[in-house]
């Protein structure tokens, strides 16, 4: 055993969890916390310039990679309630990760001292865990139970609020001996897989909807190949798209009001069964209840108990972690495939390949100022399979939704649930960070883009080099289309005639400007026909400086993005198109 500052146990057990990397700003009521980092090391540390942008620093980082967790690190009072964003976005998607404050010293609690705030209390509704530490002898243990609490279960988020006299307190520790609790994963039975099954083999039309607690889960690849051994196609969620590659034969499209493909819609209609894993019924994903749940059963497989029935009742309903359940439908399905027991599929599933093939929308738009989908079109030309895309919310996400095109997991990170508008930059930069040699690619509107600017500084400080796709039409985009429903387009015009940059008088902010005094780097595109060389001056710039490089894309200012009120009644604005299939030349489909 060994005396030591309560923070610098906390420091020893972080890094036995396998918590190296943090995103923070020091302050006053956090700085011994700090000095107990920067005396024991091996921390690497982040200097954000905003606490939101920590927490979504955090949040990236453990999206990123399996086994991750976020660390983000800020002072008393509003530095807390700064993060409570980034907390609300991690708790809504699953995401864990731990923030940790500074607190007025114990005695000064309830007394109104500068910067106290009783963040317990705030944080509690948006975490999983939240807890002032009021006795010195419990900090390395409240940071163990953190840390299990993150894992275990429905993974989340989680903050330790350190009055300043506890972290000065110096207590009995053992760092040498310290071992991490092992996280709680239920799992599914064998005969409960059985059941399931036996459910799933009776219908003639059914769909695996894969969500994110496939990705958090890292089974991605059981998915895969349960999906191939039952011949059964997959609709990815919005969260976990990538758990099957686009490309895959058995990849059916993804559902829903905004990030959905026609294709995908289609063949949810078509369908009669639905075996949903690691999913939660999302309203953009399903639309109203009576139109998705129409004529199909449902088996619900969740690793939280209260997650099952919260939307509907399903027919069936199993609490197990994905990957455990996943593991018995591959090792039952290879029993029932070999033992004949498996139905053919094959006309299903080439009824789904056949709308995959056809029903599209259009992206060869040659307008200048440009259309969006075109963008997107260039983007999937220019970038490789190997591409991890991150962003958040607006038109931009919604149609880089329906237009790109994801093959592994963890390579479409979006923030799902919250929505946060600047979640995007501190993202991608926690992103990158966890993964330095990957081809990280942010994509923004203008108005995202703007409200977290100021943290390209900390990818220019700390050498985080990523490409940032920013379409810019100065417009609250998706606000502006939702507010056709009301005959109006009010407050939601961006566009001003800039003093400093008449070149994009029409558009307000001079983007490019901003980007470079804030030490990266900038190319603007007006064209369709430059796009191809912009982008790959962008890759030049980025890997010559190691610097965020934004490329921003001057489109036209209104463009209504295909999106409607229920699953079977998506208004397409006239993107739809019907493909000609020559693998169906003389069929009764192709006539």
């Amino acid at each position: 055993m060994a005396i030591m500052k309560t923070t610098e146990a906390a420091v020893h057990v972080l890094k036995k969890e396998g918590i190296d990397v943090a995103f923070g700003i020091p302050g006053a009521a956090i700085n011994p916390f700090y000095a107990a980092m920067r005396k024991i090391g091996g921390m690497k540390h982040v200097l954000a310039r905003h606490m939101e942008g920590a927490s979504h620093m955090a949040e990236g980082y453990t999206r990123a990679e399996p086994g991750n967790i976020g660390l983000c690190i800020g002072t008393s009072g509003p530095a807390g309630t700064d993060m409570i964003t980034g907390l609300y976005s991690a708790s809504a998607d699953s995401i864990p990760i731990l923030c940790i404050t500074g607190q007025a010293p114990r005695e000064r609690l309830h007394k109104e001292d500068f910067q106290a705030v009783d963040i317990e209390s705030i944080a509690k509704p948006v975490t999983k865990m939240a807890v002032t530490v009021r006795e010195p002898g419990l900090v390395p243990r409240v940071f163990q139970r953190a840390c299990h609490e993150m894992r275990s279960g429905r993974p989340g988020p989680v903050l330790i609020d350190l009055p300043l006299d506890i972290q000065m307190a110096d207590i009995e520790f053992d760092p040498d001996t310290y071992e991490p609790l092992q996280p709680f994963r239920p799992a599914a039975t064998r005969e409960q897989i059985e059941k399931a099954l036996e459910m799933v083999n009776q219908s003639q039309r059914p769909l695996i909807i894969a969500g994110g607690g496939i990705i958090n889960a890292n089974a991605g690849a059981l998915l895969t190949e349960f999906a191939e051994i039952t011949n059964i196609p997959v609709i990815p969620t919005l969260m976990g798209w990538g758990t099957i590659a686009d490309d895959h034969p058995l990849m059916a499209g993804m559902v829903g009001l905004q990030t959905s493909n026609r294709y995908g819609n289609a063949t949810l209609l078509e369908s009669d069964f639905v075996l949903g894993i690691g999913n939660r019924w999302a309203n953009r994903h399903t639309g109203t209840l009576p139109v998705y749940t129409k004529g199909r059963k449902f088996i619900h497989v969740d690793i939280e108990p209260t997650q099952i029935g919260r939307v509907f009742n399903p027919d069936y309903g199993i609490v197990s972690d994905a990957k455990a359940a996943l593991e018995r439908f591959v090792e039952v399905a290879k029993e029932m495939k070999a033992a004949g027991k498996l139905p053919n599929r094959d006309a299903w599933v080439d009824d789904c390949q056949y709308r995959k093939r056809t029903q599209h929308r259009r992206t060869d738009y040659d307008d200048v100022p440009m259309k969006p989908q075109r963008v997107y079109q260039e983007m999937n030309k220019f970038f490789t399979k190997e591409t991890r895309y991150v962003t958040t919310i607006g038109l931009s996400q919604i149609s880089a939704a329906q237009h790109l095109h994801v093959y592994n997991a963890r390579h479409w990170i979006n923030c799902g649930q919250a929505g946060p508008l600047g979640w995007t930059i501190p993202a991608a930069i926690g992103v990158k960070v966890a993964d330095p040699k990957g081809d990280i690619v942010a994509i923004s509107g203008d108005f995202d883009f703007q409200f977290m600017i100021e943290e390209l500084a900390v990818a220019a400080q700390h050498r985080v080099p990523y490409i940032h796709i920013l379409v810019n039409n100065s417009y609250l985009g998706l606000i502006r289309q939702a507010q056709m429903n009301f005959d109006m387009d009010f407050q939601v015009k961006l566009d001003f005639d800039n003093i400093n940059s008449p070149e994009v008088n029409g558009y307000g902010v001079d983007h490019v400007k901003v980007a470079e005094g804030l030490g990266c780097k900038a190319v603007r595109i007006f064209h369709p026909k430059d796009i191809q060389a912009g982008l790959a001056r962008a890759r030049q710039l980025m890997d010559e400086f190691s610097v965020p490089v934004v490329v921003e894309f001057v489109l036209e200012r209104v463009t209504n993005i295909p999106m409607g009120t229920d699953i079977d009644n998506i208004n397409e604005f006239g993107g739809a198109v019907d493909l000609p299939d020559e693998s169906k030349k003389g069929s009764k489909k192709a006539a």
